[in-house]
């Protein structure tokens, strides 16, 4: 599977970056970085250009939920990207806890998941994607 692979707008964070990458390239995946700070235009672009077939966003600064937030409502008004499968991980606020409501909005938005820091449930996101995307 192709990822393409973002840190949000705000977070200039790269280790969890690179974490993530070999992370991805060691379940197999095909990884495309765009690094970190990384607008929501600059990632419609990425996506139009690369075509990935799944989006990873990482944030660690806080403010996943502003930064993705933004980042999934521009995804969703691409009609070439209405349908890509974007995936959020990491902190989402400045409290230190997960706010439930700050997940539904993203999911409301166009998030496919939201995992906070858990990369089981990413492995399990990516496999059960790549289970619908191969012909019965």
């Amino acid at each position: 599977m192709k990822i393409l692979l973002s840190g949000t707008a705000s977070d200039s964070h790269t280790w969890n970056l690179v974490y993530l990458r070999l992370f991805l390239e060691e379940q197999g995946h095909e990884v495309v970085g765009l690094g970190p700070c990384v607008d929501a235009e600059l990632l419609v672009a990425g996506c139009l250009r690369h075509a990935p077939d799944t989006v990873v966003l990482s944030s660690v600064n806080g403010h996943g939920y502003r930064d993705g937030l933004t980042a999934v409502r521009r995804l969703r008004a691409e009609p070439a990207l209405a349908g890509l499968p974007v995936v959020l991980g990491g902190k989402l606020g400045v409290a230190g806890h997960r706010q439930e409501a700050d997940v539904s909005a993203l999911t409301e938005a166009g998030c496919d998941a939201v995992l906070g820091e858990d990369l089981d449930a990413l492995r399990g996101f990516l496999a059960a994607r790549a289970r619908r995307e191969v012909p019965a």
